[in-house]
């Protein structure tokens, strides 16, 4: 076993190698854990059964000493075994009725993905006047941090809050700049934010808000394809077929071999097929009681 405390305190034994850089000490981590008594026998806690594990922050929503020294041993994917004494688990009390005094306790730990959210902290923890007066990469590397959270949780489809933290991100880049280089890389920015809402919205079935963040990033770069396909959907979705198939069919021009954007456009016509056969049918109810009384 290694022993990461050079005491004895906490030691490991890899089970399965990961990849990347060690966890960071102000990461917010999404882990699966269970913990043991005894000789891995007695379960005390768990998270093995949740399918999207939360993302935890270290040292506030993870504050177990040696569970925390672990994690930072450990890398993206990783799965390991930790046997934490008392000292570097829950001490001379326990806790009580689950964990007796002075229990030595095991551990194991596998690492699905973490955020390093040095940056937001920092930031955030800044008034408002402060966080204006910080160069711009430093506020870029925010948003950047923000956009990383949100794609964690529009991946695991939680939708509300991807949508929460890529609008996090997009009202920090509201300053303006006086240097066109500098003004360009707060546009690539909100570009990136505003795909990703109008994506998020069609997922959350707001097809008009999904409108409005892929018009505004075409405001930005009136060729951009996938905006082109998110305003398209949005419009098929409200069953606004003419304007649909305008956005398709001009990102369809852009790139001419996308899958997606292809069968978006086999839909919408099968969509407004369906949509006339519908109104034919309504008009030929309409006119049927006039039919008869003549």
């Amino acid at each position: 076993l290694q022993d990461l405390t050079g005491d004895g305190g906490v030691r490991k034994e890899q089970l399965r190698p990961g990849t990347g850089q060690p966890v960071p000490p102000s990461a917010s981590v999404a882990v699966k854990y269970s913990g043991y008594l005894g000789n891995w026998n007695k379960l005390f806690c768990s998270n093995g059964n949740s399918k999207y594990p939360r993302l935890m922050k270290l040292g506030k929503d993870i504050t177990l000493w040696g569970l925390e020294i672990g994690l930072l041993s450990m890398t993206k994917g990783e799965a390991a075994l930790f046997t934490l004494t008392p000292e570097y688990a829950y001490g001379q009390r326990g806790c009580p009725p689950s964990i007796p005094p002075n229990t030595t306790v095991l551990f194991k730990v596998e690492v699905l993905d973490f955020i390093d959210s040095e940056e937001c902290d920092a930031f955030f923890d800044l008034t408002y006047e402060q966080q204006d007066r910080l160069p711009l990469e430093k506020v870029l590397k925010v948003a950047a941090a923000e956009r990383e959270f949100g794609n964690y949780f529009f991946y695991k489809q939680r939708f509300k809050i991807a949508k929460d933290r890529y609008k996090r991100a997009l009202s920090i880049l509201g300053r303006r700049s006086s240097s066109k280089a500098e003004q360009s890389q707060i546009n690539a920015s909100k570009l990136l934010l505003f795909l990703n809402l109008s994506l998020t919205y069609l997922k959350l079935e707001c097809a008009d808000r999904a409108l409005k963040y892929g018009e505004l990033a075409l405001e930005m770069d009136q060729g951009n394809a996938k905006a082109l396909f998110r305003c398209g959907q949005a419009c098929l979705y409200m069953r606004e077929y003419s304007k649909s198939r305008d956005f398709l069919a001009r990102a369809q021009c852009i790139q001419p071999f996308n899958r997606d954007i292809n069968n978006e456009l086999k839909k919408l016509a099968r969509c407004y097929k369906e949509y006339m056969e519908m109104e034919k049918e309504m008009c030929c109810q309409m006119f049927d009681p006039l039919n008869s009384y003549s």
